[in-house]
């Protein structure tokens, strides 16, 4: 795993010995508030200033700026409108990852479309060669993933694509601002799906942007919004995010009084739209993205966002260099990234003796859809028995993320698999 030489606009190197002493500075903080107790959440947290007093109006990026633009609670909805407006329900063929989250399997399938899935190595990146070969078998539409914002060869993709008249859809659900070679990622398929909430501190959203041949029906559907409920809560967890990863302590005794209220609430069968976990629901398809995530997206600095993980992508990478066992990928200019992969022995066990420790690693995509667990690869069964997903987002300090790899390091639960 190797990183670009400098990213543009970055600062001239310190010196040798001031980037010791800054890091022994660094690591002696880590420990005084170690001390103390420190939260790393999996996703940043919503500053409360924000729901009440929102920012100067930000610059866009793609796909905020895209002029083709259909806005939903969730990306799963969004994938089921494409797919049934593309007319999938005659039994279409489309070819999707052996490695997936499973939800956008769901999704495509109720839409009436067949599937069949292509092979991903455990660099995330298709086989080339079988790709092209099932899309001369006629298919009608490609998936690709672009998997925790590294591109995908996207241009080799869509030149076969187009050679054999099959529709391109980017699921860019984790990857937000990335980029390849200079150009958006979601801006090469005909169709693209975002999910805003993974990396922008939001209750909800998600976002379709269609490129070529412009869906009528789709450029037209304007879902009503969720109900308060739903935005309350999500807001409210998000909000207590933001309190505990900076003061720990009055943030966790809040957060109980939360998750209090949300038992009464499902005593009370008052039912709330859920925005993570697995399964595709079609009723909750039609549900929209509220006000406040619309107002939201005009907060924040995009760039910014993209400069703050790459930077905590570095740090970790250089404290992890020839100790933690990584994926084959490259910090690639443009990226924006959604978290840090590491490969372990035994995930579960690892995710539970950090998440001990104040770290909330993610598992991820530990199960995938039946069908292609049973004629799948054993390289998407090494990925979801063995990639752990430590958080990077802009929210984090070098304080937390210097914290994090030290836990990281000194757990044998984070061991590389045999």
């Amino acid at each position: 795993m190797q990183i670009e030489a400098a990213d543009a606009g970055r600062a001239p190197a310190a010196s040798p010995k001031l980037r010791l002493a800054g890091d022994a500075l660094l690591r002696d903080a880590v420990q005084r508030v170690a001390s103390r107790g420190m939260y790393v959440p999996s996703w940043p947290g919503l500053n409360p200033r924000l729901l009440f007093r929102a920012g100067p109006a930000r610059e866009p990026l793609f796909p905020l700026n895209a002029p083709h633009r259909t806005y939903a609670y969730v990306a799963r909805s969004l994938i089921y409108h494409l797919f049934r407006t593309l007319s999938m329900g005659n039994g279409s063929t489309v070819l999707v990852p052996d490695y997936h989250h499973g939800n956008e399997i769901r999704a495509i399938r109720a839409a009436g479309a067949t599937l069949r899935f292509y092979r991903i190595g455990r660099d995330l990146e298709p086989d080339l060669e079988q790709l092209e070969s099932l899309c001369r078998s006629g298919a009608r539409a490609l998936v690709v993933i672009h998997y925790l914002g590294w591109p995908q060869p996207i241009r080799e993709i869509a030149a076969l694509c187009r050679k054999n008249g099959v529709l391109l859809i980017e699921d860019c659900a984790l990857s937000l601002f990335s980029e390849s070679r200079g150009r958006p990622l979601g801006s090469f398929g005909d169709h693209a799906v975002f999910c805003l909430y993974k990396t922008l501190p939001l209750p909800h959203g998600a976002l379709l942007v269609q490129n070529r041949e412009v869906l009528q029906p789709l450029d037209e559907l304007q879902l009503p919004p969720c109900g308060f409920l739903s935005v309350a809560a999500r807001s409210a967890e998000l909000m207590l995010e933001w309190t505990r990863s900076r003061w720990n302590a009055p943030g966790k005794g809040l957060f109980a009084m939360k998750r209090a209220a949300g038992r009464l609430l499902s005593a009370a069968r008052v039912r709330r739209v859920p925005v993570g976990g697995a399964g595709f629901d079609a009723a909750d398809a039609g549900v929209g993205m509220s006000g406040i995530s619309r107002r939201l997206l005009g907060c924040w600095d995009y760039r910014n966002v993209r400069r703050r993980r790459r930077r905590h992508f570095r740090l970790l990478l250089k404290r992890f260099s020839g100790r933690v066992a990584l994926l084959p990928r490259s910090l690639e200019p443009g990226m924006c990234p959604l978290g840090f992969p590491i490969l372990v022995r035994d995930k579960g066990q690892a995710a539970r003796a950090l998440w001990a420790r104040g770290i909330q690693a993610i598992e991820f995509w530990n199960l995938g859809d039946a069908e292609a667990e049973a004629s799948g690869s054993s390289e998407a069964a090494f990925l979801r028995r063995h990639v752990l997903e430590l958080p990077i987002h802009q929210e984090l300090s070098p304080s937390q993320v210097e914290y994090m790899a030290e836990q990281v390091l000194s757990l044998d639960a984070c061991r590389a698999p045999e």
